[in-house]
């Protein structure tokens, strides 16, 4: 298994893997083909423009798995933290791949936060993915989980 950072022609593997992850938890108002157009459109458009950073899990040069983050810049502080947030979503594992791969890509995108000046990393987990974010470091505020940076 291979984490490495996502490029923009990875789009169409990654809106797959989104249908895959999304209509299966609420019914789709859209057809998936009409989704997988919009969404590789949007994804690789935010990849190329760097709004977006996303790791993809990789078993014998297939995508089995990704992770997105967003960077937020924050006003300057002179109390020392470091000027950014970011905000990590769309952790989706193939069913077959499961089994520590979900927190490789969570460990790769954390240890780029961690050393691109990222002050906090926040996310709303899903009640089965809280666990795996809490043994991360994360901490809870209400329903949001949050990791400071070092």
């Amino acid at each position: 298994m291979r984490i490495r950072e996502a490029v923009p022609s990875d789009a169409p593997v990654l809106a797959q893997l989104r249908w895959e992850f999304r209509a299966g938890k609420d019914a789709p108002v859209e057809t998936e083909a009409e989704f997988r157009e919009r969404c590789v459109e949007w994804m690789s458009a935010a990849l190329a423009a760097g709004e977006w950073r996303a790791w993809v899990a990789e078993d014998n040069g297939t995508i089995v798995g990704q992770g997105w983050m967003r960077v937020i810049a924050k006003i300057p502080n002179p109390a020392g933290e470091r000027d950014r947030h970011a905000y990590f979503s769309n952790l989706y594992v193939t069913p077959s791949a499961r089994g520590g791969v979900g927190s490789r890509l969570l460990e790769a995108a954390i240890a780029w936060a961690s050393a691109h000046g990222v002050d906090r990393v926040i996310l709303w987990p899903s009640t089965r993915s809280r666990s795996m974010y809490l043994r991360h470091g994360f901490t809870s505020n209400g329903e949001v989980l949050e990791l400071t940076c070092r």
